[in-house]
């Protein structure tokens, strides 16, 4: 699995944004797990951009584990200093499902009040409406009304 190449300049686009982030994923004494891997792959989908610290203190370990998390998940790696690596992958775009049977939701609706003199600018307001709410002609909010079953014709 290749890794993604960056030029210099979306490198320092991508160092710049990470300048700010918390290590997400902590590698200790063990190094690479499989359980180290997966965690960082779930951070890769959520975030995009993590940083990771290795506990390690010898250098050419830490750059062979930032090439190897690299290939493996097929990121870009961004930056190694000290401790911290940093690596990026596009964020994969989340696929949403239509339900037919799903309700509009509330809705926002201007209400303009006009002065009783003329001349002056009208009152703009701004009212949420709820599934189960109308709007009067006022501008007032009403519950909509309930239609009531006789018990007769139910029985």
């Amino acid at each position: 699995m290749p890794q993604i190449h960056l030029t210099p300049a979306q490198r320092k686009i991508h160092r710049a944004d990470a300048h700010h982030l918390n290590p997400v994923v902590l590698i200790g004494a063990d190094g690479l797990t499989p359980a180290v891997r997966k965690e960082v792959d779930a951070a890769l989908k959520a975030h995009g951009l993590i940083k990771v610290r290795v506990f390690s203190d010898d250098r050419q370990a830490r750059e062979a584990m930032l090439q190897t998390l690299a290939e493996d998940l097929e990121a870009a790696p961004i930056q190694h200093i000290g401790k911290l690596l940093v690596l990026w992958r596009p964020v994969p775009e989340k696929v949403r499902t239509v339900d037919e049977d799903r309700k509009p939701g509330p809705r926002d609706v201007k209400v303009l009040k006009f002065s009783k003199r003329g001349g002056q600018k009208p009152e703009v307001k701004v009212v949420r409406v709820l599934g189960n709410q109308r709007l009067t002609a006022g501008g007032q909010l009403k519950k909509a009304r309930t239609v009531k079953k006789s018990p007769k014709k139910s029985a």
